[in-house]
């Protein structure tokens, strides 16, 4: 691109899906100085909040994305953030239509909807980017300049790790909406495609090779406490279990961050009445031991990239909510990060090496919920300037690129259930 770079202030935005984060992004734009001018959501509460977030009129609230694509194209760009399994058509749909596109992560629980997506947007010459945001948040960046500035030589092993956390866990992937792979995706897919697209980025190859082992072993029948009930509302154990329900929301009430997620998942309306309602009669109120989940509860990953390096990541609900956290071992030195900062170890000053800390500044530093909030604003910023430029530049990862971290995700499934090593080609 040559010239000036255009803001983004301008850039107007249609959202198809108003849950938590079409919620968020939709914010982020309005940060970036973009404007959202349409919204589709079947929920009426999600709907009409988002819409008087945004004053969007009401000739342009939709109960169905359908609706929205079959009006006259009204906006530069469109947000996709609906359940995981529900990306591809609409995705494709408006890339037909010449919309830009910014997609939720993952793309599509499948690999064929997934190349789908790619090729409809390909075809149709629009912009394209995929929430992998953690590409985009300062301490990436960090780990990426002290890389390229050889401080540690050449990087030969990485370990990483995803600490869900274990109420996150029960809240999304027990009681919630990705608790089964028929309606969403595997546990990989829906939280970890962020991560193994991540250490690609960072150790700057593909894997050539994939292996996995990983299980559904503690949120199953046979774990339920003596005595424990179907619901934690009515639960004579539920004062001592680490996965109450009844804790974990009530603590929420009064924060407003905590109650636009994880309460904003239970209810619309953060009240005790409204909470004792939804526990009571809603998917958030059953006893972990009680729910129709089937996603795996731990996984560990090991990539052998086409450059030599070895890498693990492992993903278990068993943590505290905290930062993801990786050890980058290389030949002059290695790396501890914790998504807060990073200590540098130099093998070059002798046995007792010296020790450098790179911390980011206190404004900088995410809480485990917020977890990758500039990441995300980062992006949403980096995608509203592609649009205002039409420029794919500021994108991280296009759709080529995009498909291809999926790939990993679905080879190490393909390897988990085989019990094999599988190559990608």
């Amino acid at each position: 691109m040559s010239g000036s770079t255009r803001s983004p202030a301008g850039v107007t935005v249609a959202v198809v899906g108003a849950g938590g984060r079409g919620i968020s992004h939709a914010r982020r734009i309005r940060r970036a100085e973009g404007r959202v001018v349409a919204v589709a959501e079947p929920d009426d509460d999600r709907r009409e909040r988002l819409s008087a977030d945004h004053k969007i009129a009401t000739g342009s609230q939709f109960t169905d994305w359908r609706a929205l694509a079959e009006r006259p194209r009204c906006a530069d760009a469109v947000l996709v953030t609906t359940q995981d399994a529900d990306h591809a058509e609409p995705c494709q749909r408006f890339a037909e239509l010449g919309y830009h596109i910014l997609c939720e992560k993952p793309m599509a629980p499948t690999e064929a909807e997934a190349a789908g997506i790619a090729a409809a947007v390909q075809r149709a010459g629009v912009l394209f980017a995929v929430c992998h945001s953690l590409r985009y948040t300062t301490y990436t960046q960090a780990v990426k300049d002290l890389l390229a500035s050889g401080r540690i030589g050449d990087v030969v092993t990485v370990q990483h790790l995803e600490p869900v956390g274990w109420w996150h866990f029960a809240h999304s992937y027990v009681r919630g909406s990705w608790r089964r792979e028929d309606l969403s995706s595997s546990l990989l897919m829906a939280k970890c495609c962020h991560d193994l697209d991540w250490l690609g980025y960072v150790i700057g190859a593909r894997p050539a090779r994939v292996s996995s082992f990983g299980r559904l072993t503690h949120f199953r029948p046979e774990h339920r406490p003596v005595g424990a009930a179907n619901r934690c509302l009515e639960c004579a154990v539920e004062p001592d279990c680490p996965y109450s329900a009844l804790r974990l929301y009530r603590s929420c009430l009064g924060n407003s961050r905590w109650e636009h997620w994880p309460l904003g998942a239970v209810t619309g309306t953060p009240t005790e009445q409204s909470l004792h309602k939804e526990l009571a009669e809603g998917p958030y109120g059953r006893c972990v031991y009680d729910c129709d989940n089937d996603v795996v509860d731990h996984q560990v990953v090991a990539l052998d990239y086409d450059n030599g390096v070895t890498a693990t990541h492992t993903v278990t609900a068993f943590t505290e909510m905290a930062q993801r956290k990786t050890r980058i071992f290389g030949t002059q030195g290695c790396i501890d990060g914790d998504g807060h900062q990073l200590t540098v170890h130099d093998f070059r000053t002798g046995p007792s090496a010296a020790v450098e800390t790179v911390e980011l500044r206190k404004d900088q530093r995410p809480d485990a919920v917020s977890a990758h909030d500039d990441g995300d604003q980062s992006l949403v910023t980096a995608f509203l300037t592609a649009v205002a430029n039409n420029d794919p530049t500021p994108i991280l990862s296009g759709p080529d690129e995009s498909v291809d971290s999926h790939r990993v995700v679905w080879a190490a499934e393909r390897a988990r259930r085989s019990g094999s090593v599988v190559t990608l080609t």
